[in-house]
């Protein structure tokens, strides 16, 4: 059975949060939207597990999070270590952008993801 160890309760949370992207996030969606043409497949507000990836390369195993606000406290900061050592055991790479990332240096985030992903990529 495919994705089943994805709960519905996490499916249809997945699914609402694909219609509220945040400034932010719709500017990484677009700048992931890029690589599309070399080969990358991102998908947006992804469930692996029970967690909700904001965007995912499933094949590679790439996760990219923009984080807000809420991940600045003592509380999303644990939440964060933990979800994020979780996807590790999982395979999974991990890239953190914070949303004033993408607003004020949206070249270096572009510049760190092709760097991670490159090996990936086809020109």
């Amino acid at each position: 059975m495919p994705h089943s160890n994805i709960t519905p309760e996490t499916r249809d949370r997945a699914r609402k949060l694909r219609t509220e992207l945040t400034r932010a996030e719709a500017k990484m969606w677009n700048l992931l939207r890029d690589f599309r043409p070399r080969g990358a497949r991102f998908r947006r507000e992804t469930p692996i597990g029970p967690y909700i990836a904001d965007f995912a390369w499933l094949s590679k195993k790439i996760v990219v999070e923009v984080d807000g606000d809420s991940h600045e406290t003592d509380q999303g900061r644990a939440h964060d270590r933990v979800r994020d050592a979780w996807m590790r055991q999982q395979g999974y790479t991990v890239l953190r952008f914070d949303n004033s990332d993408l607003v004020d240096a949206e070249d270096h985030v572009f510049l760190e993801i092709e760097k991670t992903i490159a090996r990936y990529l086809h020109d």
